[in-house]
């Protein structure tokens, strides 16, 4: 019998002494193996020998993927000071820089990829509308992995047509586009062929995502052939603002716009680097405005090697400029019916497409201080099937609708107030605002000297007042002069060198479920569990890690375990998560399987095996993706696996 301070795993039967309870236990249920703590645990700050002798890539191209335009760059690493944004797309808008393209994808009825950005735009704008029905056309999509609560492999996205598509499917194509793309363009620079395991791809996604989403990206990216699960370290998923902190660190004065002065920033020669304005523990914000979402996270530079330390974890939501987008659309519907667009939408699916990009470069104008009215030009078939569907005219509904600041232009246009269009960006702002403001509320960030903007939303003049008037007077306000290339630049920088996020705070609590002597007063009667005349407590959430707490890049968390019988070969594992830090048992809510170690020791020599077996389990934190390993000490067998949120 093992002494008194030493927890045990158990293989145990299902029914066998088991109180009956109201309860579920999944231990039980699933006849999961028990195991228990044999150590205290303690961190192992010594970093995976593996990380240092990493491979050698002649190049590292990181893709910008975002809700509303894409875009890549690449950097030589015999050259890493020179980064090239890719070449122009052919058939950009007018009013819109088109160092970036669309993110919208169109497939053939046969649901075969056919192109992507300005040219699937163009393409699907051009067919007849009949057979433009049978095509499939997607645009925005990106925000389906930060909206789907229980996203899966089989997660579903939703064509222009109606027509249902797997959403892996859709992500795997537009990054396989980028990757020939990039290396087409790479190959006709360098006069040779460039081959995909020269590059080390880089994908930016929202910090704020969840753990999930992050996966699901790598997941895509495999079947893309950027990378596969035995080359994983030629792919990093890369967080949006930490790549955007890591640029914006860099820059040099004449680089960006201080928004208090308008003016480029005083006080220095502009040949010097932030960093000469940056001192050891300057902290800074980094508010990251895209398409489809906000995100904030706080950093710290660690000189002399300029090393960023993340300070509090990355906050957000969904307060992207497309927040402006459907204020246009719950507008339209305000004026001409709600039951009309929703129709509209589904039977001219290339006119809304037209409607909203028409929209677009209206947005783009819009300003604090203007004065003359925007214009929206509405497409002919808006017109003829508003008059067959309602019986009357455009004109007719907007002067019946209450709405006063539109008017229709006799050139047929709608003509919006500029208090109109202010009011459309209103909500958005203000929910961002709102968030800056508690942010600054945490005394983490009570300090902080620099808030840059950055991000495709950035540009927006209405944005920059808002954040200018808000909070001018506690920091200083920064806005990078290519603010929508940032994150597309700075995840080339962390390409180069991965290791420049030297701490990262862990957005979940993570552990194993394990099997303590059950304490009278202490544990819940439901959870006790009867075997061989010892009683046991089960379902206990051991933690390896809590949400918020600070990790050092490659940090190894290491925790020993011993199975009740020496005889038991295999020896099974269950990692949970949680969102909160308080959680005691992994039938708390909010817990969540996300990974099983099965360590199978058939076959080891018995006569090696010791009287109480130890198993270590390490998690390795820090990276965008956790690994855990458990190893038999006696006999050196191990196994891997990374944390999986998809698949449980």
């Amino acid at each position: 019998m093992p002494s008194e301070d030493v927890h045990v795993l158990l293989p145990w039967n299902i029914h066998e002494t088991a109180p009956t309870s109201a309860y579920s236990s999944p231990a039980r249920s699933l006849g999961d193996t028990g195991i228990t703590p044999l150590s205290p645990s303690h961190i192992v700050n010594d970093a995976d020998p593996n990380v240092s002798e990493q491979q050698m890539f002649l190049v590292v191209v990181a893709i910008d993927f975002g809700t509303t335009s894409s875009g890549y760059a690449y950097s030589f690493a015999k050259e890493p000071e020179c980064i090239h944004v890719m070449r122009r797309w052919e058939g950009g808008d007018p009013g819109v820089s088109n160092q970036k393209t669309p993110t919208t994808i169109l497939l053939t009825p046969e649901r075969k990829f056919h192109s992507f950005g300005y040219a699937a735009r163009d393409f699907y704008h051009d067919l007849d509308p009949n057979e433009a029905k049978q095509w499939l056309y997607l645009e925005k999509f990106k925000m389906k992995l930060h909206t789907t609560g229980d996203l899966t492999m089989d997660t579903d996205l939703t064509a222009a047509n109606g027509k249902k598509i797997k959403a892996l499917e859709i992500f795997a194509y537009a990054l396989q586009y980028f990757k020939e793309q990039a290396l087409k363009e790479l190959s006709d620079q360098a006069g040779s062929e460039f081959e995909n395991s020269d590059v080390r791809w880089v994908i930016t996604v929202p910090a704020i995502w969840k753990q999930p989403a992050k996966q699901f990206m790598r997941q895509a990216a495999y079947q893309a052939g950027l990378a596969s699960p035995e080359t994983a370290e030629q792919l990093i998923i890369a967080l949006e603002p930490e790549a955007a902190s890591i640029y914006c660190r860099k820059l040099r004065l004449h680089q960006m716009i201080e928004l208090s002065s308008k003016a480029a920033v005083n006080g220095y020669s502009s040949g010097d680097t932030v960093g000469a304005g940056f001192a050891q523990g300057d902290k800074y914000v980094v508010v990251d405005s895209g398409g489809g979402t906000v995100d904030l996270t706080v950093h710290q530079i660690r000189l002399p090697e300029g090393h960023l330390k993340e300070l509090y974890k990355a906050t957000g939501g969904p307060y992207g400029s497309l927040g402006v987008d459907y204020e246009f659309e719950k507008l339209l519907c305000k004026i001409f019916g709600e039951d009309f667009i929703e129709q509209f939408k589904i039977k001219r699916p290339a006119a809304w497409v037209d409607l909203m990009i028409a929209f677009e470069s209206r947005k783009r104008a819009a300003a604090p201080d203007r004065t003359n009215p925007l214009n929206i030009t509405l497409p002919f078939s808006f017109i003829d099937y508003y008059k067959k569907f309602r019986g009357h005219s455009v004109e007719h509904a907007l002067r019946k609708s209450n709405v006063d600041f539109v008017k229709w232009s006799s050139q047929g246009m709608l003509r919006m107030s500029p208090d109109a269009m202010n009011a459309l960006f209103k909500p958005t702002i203000d929910s961002i605002i709102e968030h800056l403001r508690d942010l600054f509320q945490k005394p983490e960030v009570s300090t902080v000297k620099f808030l840059f903007l950055v991000g495709g939303f950035a540009e927006a003049p209405l944005l920059q007042q808002a954040v200018q008037a808000a909070f001018g007077d506690k920091c200083r306000i920064i806005i990078p002069q290519d603010v929508g290339l940032t994150i597309l630049k700075g995840a080339v920088l962390f390409g180069l060198d991965p290791a420049v996020i030297k701490v990262r705070r862990s957005p979940l609590t993570y552990g194993v479920g394990v099997l303590n002597r059950y304490v009278e007063g202490k544990h819940p009667p439901e959870k006790l569990l009867v075997k061989d005349g010892t009683r046991w407590c089960t379902d206990v959430f051991d933690k390896f890690i809590s949400a918020d707490q600070s990790v050092a890049l490659g940090e190894l968390v290491k925790r020993s375990y011993t199975p009740a019988k020496p005889s038991q070969l295999v020896i099974v594992i269950n990692i949970y998560s949680c969102e909160h830090d308080d959680v005691s048992f992994i039938t708390d809510p909010g817990v969540k399987k996300c990974g099983t170690l099965r360590l199978d020791l058939t076959g080891t020599s018995s006569t090696a095996v010791p009287a109480r077996r130890e198993i270590q389990t390490l998690m390795q934190f820090g990276d965008t993706e956790i690994k855990a390993t458990a190893v038999d000490i006696a006999t050196s067998k191990s196994v891997k696996v990374g944390i999986d949120f998809l698949n449980y």
